[in-house]
């Protein structure tokens, strides 16, 4: 999560994912205490800070209201979280880069998605945890999606963190009722190349455990960067 994080490497703005994002392109977005910022809850649980401490810990414990829950991007699981805080949970979890690569067809019948569909995409969201998404997720950027003939929202894609010359790929999920149809992939593939237009590079983070989706990212041309620890904490009353 700091300078030497990396020490075979010199510091890269995506090793602190969420801080670089709460500082840089998206710090008008940013709730701040001192030594940490997280996004506005309606947002998302995102939160992160320069470098974990206890102090950090402490200070990232303002931002939050007894109950609620944080996830930060770590780079081991966290061994001092003060009395703020409790561990739900930490998972291994990839963080990829897309390289030069030759990309299938995007979607075509794909509609934006506006406040107006919120609601459904949090339903959607929530069924296939693609990963944290709240009403507001979708403020982040360009979001897309595909309707089925009666009308039910079957897939989407979007965009989340951004950083100093790259963005991030997310809530990449498809109903279960409409798997197997390519979705997902069309979908992504739109959102890549509205990345890559602006001189972007795409990036995403997915959990180890889901080799499913490792392995269509790895066939779109994303290349495995770092293994971080996805956090899950609570705020305790204290």
């Amino acid at each position: 999560m700091n300078a030497h994080a990396h020490p075979q490497h010199q510091p890269h703005v995506l090793d602190n994912p969420v801080w670089t994002a709460l500082t840089t392109r998206q710090s008008h977005l940013a709730e701040i205490s001192a030594l940490a910022r997280r996004f506005p809850a309606d947002i998302g649980p995102i939160a992160g800070f320069a470098a974990p401490s206890r102090a950090a810990y402490a200070s990232l414990a303002e931002l939050f209201a007894p109950g609620e829950i944080a996830a930060v991007c770590l780079e081991a699981p966290p061994d001092d979280l003060a009395p703020h805080w409790q561990l739900v949970e930490c998972a291994p979890m990839l963080q990829m880069i897309w390289t030069e690569h030759p990309l299938p067809p995007p979607a075509r019948d794909f509609v934006a998605l506006t406040s107006a569909d919120a609601p459904e995409m949090l339903a959607l969201a929530t069924l296939t945890k693609p990963g944290p998404f709240a009403t507001r997720t979708h403020e982040l950027g360009d979001f897309i999606g595909i309707r089925s003939r009666e009308g039910q929202l079957a897939a989407m894609a979007g965009e989340r963190m951004r950083a100093p010359g790259f963005t991030e790929v997310s809530a990449v999920c498809t109903h279960p009722d409409h798997l197997g149809h390519g979705y997902a992939t069309g979908l992504m593939v739109e959102i890549m190349q509205r990345i890559t237009a602006r001189g972007e590079t795409p990036f995403l983070h997915v959990r180890s455990a889901n080799q499913r989706a490792i392995d269509l990212y790895h066939r779109l041309g994303y290349a495995d960067r770092h293994l971080f620890q996805l956090t899950i904490l609570k705020k305790l009353q204290v």
